[in-house]
């Protein structure tokens, strides 16, 4: 036991615990003064806490719902997350549930909350902009706390365990859960427009945190395969100054011996790349993907 949690203790780091204060207080300006005060809703637990937020009597806020519904979730995936990652996940929402009490609590936001019409104090009663605006910023919040080792919401891992049991992908068991907590929010309101536009806070929420989590200019990955590995990569080094891959392969229908080369390039390089490949080796074929990270031990 005093072995693991030394080893716990040592996989933790001060920087990323910073990183979540961060992430906390991004993602409750967000959620707090953007879609709860014109009764919007997040996605996942997030949702589901302002859902209940919006049924329950008033001492049972928001930051309660996100503590007794995540908090369950990331320790019953302990064993299939990590104690480190369950750690920095557990801490995000306590930072998520502290910085919406405080934002809540400040004066000049606070009446615009009580208001006769609650609306946002940057927003005002705009819908568009609550939601937009709303899904962008919690989503810069929940992409940094991805940065950072963490997680602000239970629903991924909840997916994890549960949706290989229920014979769908982690993606579906995701987005199934949200449709039924819009479906029963219009239920619940008698109106269908505040789960429309919650739905476009949470298409721009995701969108955010791909651009956090993956970088606004993802990498490419080619895959060149060759029978003049020499000319291709002595060229492809000369232009980009890159680190290349080579792999020894034989072409099943032909037998001929062929070369796998693998290059990491950003979109920009990607016709350069081609134009290389071509002139030296015009039967080449190049497979293309995206990466969305590119990581080197060296920098660690």
């Amino acid at each position: 036991m005093k072995k693991k949690l030394s080893l716990l203790l040592k996989n933790l780091s001060i920087k990323s615990f910073l990183i979540l204060v961060l992430a906390g207080a991004v993602n409750a300006f967000g959620i707090t003064l953007f879609l709860a005060p014109v009764s919007l809703l997040d996605s996942g637990i997030s949702g589901t806490s302002m859902l209940l937020d919006s049924l329950t009597p008033e001492y049972l806020t928001l930051s309660v719902f996100l503590i007794i519904l995540n908090v369950p979730l990331f320790l019953y995936g302990l064993k299939k997350q990590g104690a480190t990652f369950t750690v920095y996940a557990i801490f995000s929402v306590l930072m998520y549930s502290l910085f919406a009490i405080i934002y809540t609590s400040i004066p000049c936001f606070k009446s615009f909350l009580e208001a006769t019409i609650p609306s946002s104090p940057f927003a005002g009663t705009d819908l568009l902009l609550c939601a937009l605006f709303g899904g962008v910023i919690s989503g810069i919040g929940s992409g940094i706390a991805i940065r950072g080792g963490g997680a602000m919401d239970g629903i991924e891992v909840m997916a994890v365990i549960f949706a290989k049991r229920l014979g769908m992908t982690v993606g579906t068991f995701v987005m199934m859960y949200n449709i039924i907590l819009y479906i029963i929010c219009g239920i619940i309101t008698e109106s269908w427009q505040l789960p429309l536009y919650s739905i476009i806070s949470y298409t721009a929420n995701l969108k955010t945190i791909d651009f956090i989590v993956e970088g606004l200019d993802r990498a490419k990955s080619a895959m060149i395969i060759t029978s003049k590995p020499n000319e291709v990569c002595a060229e492809l080094s000369e232009v980009f100054g890159s680190g290349i891959t080579t792999i020894e392969a034989r072409g099943y229908y032909s037998q001929s011996n062929k070369t796998v080369v693998y290059i990491v390039l950003n979109r920009f390089q990607i016709g350069r790349m081609k134009a290389v490949v071509n002139k030296n080796d015009p039967f080449a074929y190049i497979s293309i993907s995206d990466v969305a990270d590119v990581y080197s031990a060296k920098n660690k």
